[in-house]
């Protein structure tokens, strides 16, 4: 899809492939391990593999059931990633004679559960642009300091559309009943691509409305947005570049609960001070809802499903960004660290100001 960008410059032209040459990716755990218990914890190195085959491989190797494993989160198959994996301690002895040439055991530890899903902080990213010539190479580095000091739109990336970019597609057809589809885990991937399409408009919706608020005049944009010119007035006034609007539904940062923006100047603060941060919408039963002039663009983006919704943060905030350019040979690699659910490639696409798929 064609969406907007929130930093001002123009497109820069760099190369960028994702290999396990050019993207490293390390897991952050969200939690010590104790040292202690039954499951064995495997910090693990592999390149050309998903997660899941990974997993198959060990399993296999092990003679149990992929599902005795246990894994934080699935990591991008065309990279150099490093991941934790969990098993039960009786396996330790196996595992100390495995070997693989694309996978590498490079620490254990133990534990007294299971790593499940969602166990991640987040991600280290390691990522290298090629082609890339002095004039681009302060562009980036321009670039990149905005996204440190401000943060950067939490889009899905496109590997969540599938291989063709149209699960959404599919995903709509299922959530409403007018296609079917008997594996569920299929199904819940289709889906979630649905709403993860929606979320993706509508947050394009919402940058777009904040480069409107800052090049024109309120009395201009007022019929133009449909918004009355005090709200106008008040997103103008805002330095951050994603201007709140009443009734936005924000979130505590990195996690924590959800409440109602309703225009305080505190909460501007907090907003700016990385202490909290904007929502979008997941659409589906029991999520939360915005309201006032914030609802009035959500809803342009909502859908009643059958499916379970949730709110995902709007804009999120690298750390630790850090950039370098290698001028002989025209090349700039640079390091992040995202939290969990954000994507590397979405950073690389507000850099570059277009889409970088091949």
């Amino acid at each position: 899809m064609d969406r907007f960008y929130s930093l001002s410059h123009s497109s820069i032209d760099f190369h960028f492939r994702q290999t396990p040459r050019d993207f490293v990716v390390e897991e952050m755990p969200l939690y010590e391990f104790s040292g202690d218990g039954e499951h064995l914890v495997l910090f693990v190195r592999k390149k050309g593999l998903s997660t899941l085959e990974l997993v198959s491989i060990i399993a296999k190797y092990l003679g149990i059931q992929n599902k005795e494993m246990g894994y934080a989160g699935l990591k991008d198959k065309h990279a150099m990633t490093k991941q934790y994996i969990s098993l039960h301690k009786k396996h330790e002895a196996k595992m100390d004679t495995f070997a693989h040439e694309d996978i590498k055991i490079l620490s254990k530890a133990y534990h007294n559960n299971k790593i499940r899903i969602g166990h991640l902080s987040g991600n280290r990213f390691y990522i290298k642009l090629k082609k890339v010539n002095p004039t681009a190479a302060k562009k980036i580095d321009e670039a990149l300091k905005n996204i440190a000091t401000f943060g950067m739109p939490n889009f899905f990336g496109y590997q969540r559309f599938g291989t063709d970019g149209n699960n959404h597609i599919d995903g709509e057809k299922i959530a409403k009943g007018e296609k079917k589809e008997r594996n569920v885990k299929v199904k819940k991937l289709l889906v979630s691509a649905y709403q993860s399409h929606l979320f993706n408009l509508w947050l394009s919706r919402r940058l777009e409305i904040n480069a409107l608020v800052q090049k024109f005049e309120t009395k201009d944009l007022e019929p133009l947005l449909n918004m009355p010119n005090h709200e106008l007035e008040k997103m103008k006034a805002q330095t951050h570049p994603f201007k709140l609007i009443s009734g936005d539904i924000m979130e505590h940062y990195p996690h924590g609960r959800l409440f109602d923006y309703e225009g305080s100047e505190h909460d501007l603060e907090r907003f700016n001070e990385k202490d909290i941060s904007v929502t979008g919408l997941l659409c589906g039963k029991k999520a939360r809802i915005a309201s006032d002039a914030a609802r009035v663009i959500e809803k342009e983006f909502d859908d009643e499903i059958n499916a379970d919704g949730t709110r995902r943060y709007a804009w999120v905030y690298p750390k630790d960004v850090e950039g370098r350019y290698k001028d002989e040979e025209a090349q700039y690699e640079l390091n992040f660290s995202l939290p969990k659910g954000s994507y590397a490639t979405v950073l690389i696409e507000e850099i570059a100001k277009r889409e970088i798929r091949e």
